[in-house]
């Protein structure tokens, strides 16, 4: 046992928000709050955490969690489970660290020795999927995932869509399964219709489909289709995910482990989904640490399907150098063979952290700033 002695997040190239935790023995754990384009957000809640949480004893993870979220009044939401998510990756890294066992060992041990994966092609703008897809089933993936259109009208012309489908089919062409994410950008005339001309192509799953507030649309939608539909990145708990498995109207979960309250929450989730038959397949196009942890995870979760790797995704490559191989001594620890990583070998999240380049880049590095698209006549459209 030893009580908390520091926290420090460092604000790291592209756009992720890593948290370190040190306790009085000299112990310490790494973990990632990343929230894409909130990181100040998320800091000043890291600030307000640590006054509070500096003297609590390390190991016990679930007291700080429950005291983090029911005594903060205000309960929920994508700044506070991502600081959140945080502190809990680092005190489970830091508990696996200090008794020299593997994470998924603490959590029950593993039901699978490798780890499916997927990874991005396409860009904001999709486009040159052929060529994008042909790399990446050269590095050893079987199954990709682009965005399914660029911005759409709330109605729009059905021609809009054509291109959409078009992408789908190249890819499945080449042998590789396809997840396409809507990314919310569509309003419900149009995910109607993408859906439908989607269907003969067989794509693995729609991703948002629609906005996860429209609860109700989705609903409806679910109905209107055979293609699996997933969701779940913009949904911060188990009481957001509630509704979704009571609706039935979802057949794949996507918590991300650095919003939805990290390692101790996404498992009560996954055990959520189980009950209702929903398969979990974490969203993850962040850094190493939230992909090590959930990959930690998926080792011993019986209902994990498919983990999403965001090896020089869009994102990363846009603004340089930075990628999953940063920050982390071990550049093979990605290594796809024939769609799957093995298991992380070793204690702890698997990986360990390059903690010198970390604070490097955090000296001068900015806050990624969010996107957006606006249509031809200057209004917001969805992104």
């Amino acid at each position: 046992m030893g009580k908390i002695k520091t926290i420090e997040y460092f604000r790291v190239l592209p756009r992720w928000l890593f948290v370190k935790i040190t306790d009085e023995n000299g112990n310490y754990g790494w973990g990632e709050a990343t929230l894409e384009g909130h990181s100040q957000a998320v800091e000043g809640c890291l600030d307000a955490m640590t006054q509070r949480f500096v003297g609590y004893e390390a190991d016990n993870i679930e007291l700080l969690w429950q005291t983090a979220h029911r005594h903060s009044f205000y309960r929920g939401g994508p700044v506070l489970m991502s600081a959140l998510a945080g502190i809990d990756i680092a005190l489970w890294d830091l508990l696996s660290r200090r008794l020299k066992l593997p994470l998924h060992i603490l959590l029950g041990g593993a039901v699978r020795h490798k780890i499916k994966v997927y990874s991005w092609i396409g860009g904001d703008r999709p486009r040159d999927v052929e060529a994008a897809a042909k790399e990446r089933y050269a590095q050893g993936f079987r199954a990709v995932k682009m965005n399914a259109t660029e911005d759409v009208d709330w109605l729009d012309s059905p021609s809009a869509l054509e291109t959409s489908v078009e992408r789908c089919r190249i890819v499945k062409a080449l042998g590789m399964d396809v997840g396409l994410d809507f990314h919310g950008r569509l309003h419900k005339p149009m995910a109607k219709q993408l859906a439908r001309a989607l269907e003969p192509h067989r794509p693995l799953f729609i991703e948002e489909p629609l906005l996860s507030e429209h609860y109700e649309g989705i609903k409806q939608l679910s109905g209107l289709t055979t293609i699996p539909i997933a969701l779940g990145e913009r949904l911060y708990s188990r009481w957001d995910v509630k509704r979704f498995l009571h609706d039935t109207s979802i057949d794949v979960l996507q918590p991300d482990i650095s919003h939805c309250g990290g390692i101790s929450e996404i498992r009560r989730i996954a055990s959520m989904a189980e009950a209702y038959d929903v398969a979990i397949a974490p969203h993850c196009p962040l850094g190493p640490i939230a992909l090590a942890a959930c990959m930690q995870v998926a080792m011993c979760t019986p209902n994990f399907t498919i983990q999403e790797m965001g090896l020089t995704i869009h994102y990363n490559t846009e603004l340089g150098e930075f990628d999953i191989t940063n920050y982390i001594k071990d550049k093979r620890a990605w290594d796809v063979r024939e769609g799957y990583v093995e298991g992380l070998k070793g204690v702890v999240l698997g990986i360990e952290v390059d903690e010198e380049e970390v604070r490097k880049v955090a000296r001068t590095a900015n806050a990624w700033t969010p996107k957006g698209f606006v249509g031809p006549d200057g209004s917001i459209r969805e992104w």
